[in-house]
């Protein structure tokens, strides 16, 4: 059975989010009669916390505006969600950083937070922290500036332009307008999407190698039925790499993405015969750009699908070399 101390604060938890809160709602919630419910109150009136009684029909108690409660509280299961959701943010690189080059944000915060707690509680998530595995290694990570990304969050927000200090992939710097029209996180790192307005095309940069971010005056209008997650993966997709491939795969777009993503390929869907199931297996054009080939044989051996190679060479030699390799194996006896 909850003792009363511990009500007391799961009252104070239920008038902090807000709104006006029944006696009936609260006396179920915390499972006593609307005759405690009103003495629990007055023990937060006597902590000096202001709860105001609300009369008339929808009435019932609530905070006072304005107020500003008492340093964060957290019961058990809420300290281990948010000490979680720091590790697993610190693994998948969706933590900003701090000024210091050895921490992460997230680290100071699961710091501050452990040395918050009372002992008993603190000792009982440490031996979670300690018990904990993973069965993959950190995501590789570019954790943005806090002051980049809040920035440019606000303007997403607001619809308001930026100017924003950016370095390419080889090192150009430049500074520039900017329409962002949303973030997106991928594979551990953060993009912002939007359009440059001095010439009017679509852009995607990577918030890590935003070295400054400031809101301009004015607002803008995106795009009606945007996605910009979508927008980011066919960016990727498209981006100028070394090779481009080009190939004819024979299934359905279903089947060429479960080894293709969208960050990875682009797949085009010619309109299907007239009379013909517009969902069965047919020659899919598919084009992908990437720095080196020799990932791409044996993804196109587990598709377990016809391919014709259209371009480049080099993809043709290696898918020959792996099919080769193969055979070689499967004859040794």
């Amino acid at each position: 059975m909850a003792r009363p101390t511990s009500r007391v604060l799961t009252l104070l938890e239920l008038l902090q989010s807000g709104g006006i809160r029944t006696v009936a709602e609260l006396a179920d919630r915390l499972g006593v009669d609307g005759r405690t419910v009103r003495r629990y109150v007055d023990h937060l009136v006597d902590l000096d916390i202001p709860v105001e009684a609300v009369r008339g029909r929808y009435g019932g108690y609530r905070l006072a505006p304005g107020y500003r409660l008492p340093p964060l509280m957290l019961n058990d299961d809420e300290a281990l969600a948010v000490l979680l959701g720091l590790v697993a943010g610190r693994r998948t690189g969706l933590l900003t950083a701090t000024e210091t080059a050895t921490d992460t944000a997230g680290e100071t915060a699961a710091a501050k937070i452990r040395r918050a707690l009372p002992e008993r509680l603190a000792r009982r998530l440490d031996a979670v922290m300690e018990s904990l595995a993973f069965t993959a290694p950190p995501a590789v990570s570019a954790t943005p500036e806090t002051g980049v990304l809040l920035t440019v969050a606000d303007a997403v927000r607001h619809r308001r332009p930026i100017s924003i200090r950016y370095t390419t992939r080889d090192g150009r710097r430049s500074e520039r307008a900017f329409h962002p029209y949303g973030i997106v996180t991928h594979t551990g790192r953060w993009y912002v999407t939007g359009t440059d307005p001095e010439i009017g095309q679509d852009r995607t940069f990577r918030l890590d190698r935003i070295a400054d971010a400031r809101t301009l005056p004015g607002s803008f209008e995106p795009p009606a039925g945007l996605d910009p997650a979508q927008r980011v993966l066919s960016g990727l997709a498209e981006a100028a790499y070394r090779y481009e491939v080009t190939l004819r795969i024979h299934g359905t777009v279903e089947q060429i993405r479960t080894r293709l993503p969208a960050s990875v390929a682009t797949v085009e869907e010619p309109a299907p015969a007239e009379g013909t199931d517009p969902h069965a297996e047919r020659w899919l054009h598919v084009e992908l750009r990437a720095e080196r080939l020799d990932w791409l044989p044996p993804v196109l051996a587990s598709l377990d699908r016809p391919f014709v190679i259209e371009r480049p060479d080099e993809l043709r030699d290696l898918v020959i070399a792996l099919a080769d390799r193969l055979a070689a194996s499967a004859r040794r006896a």
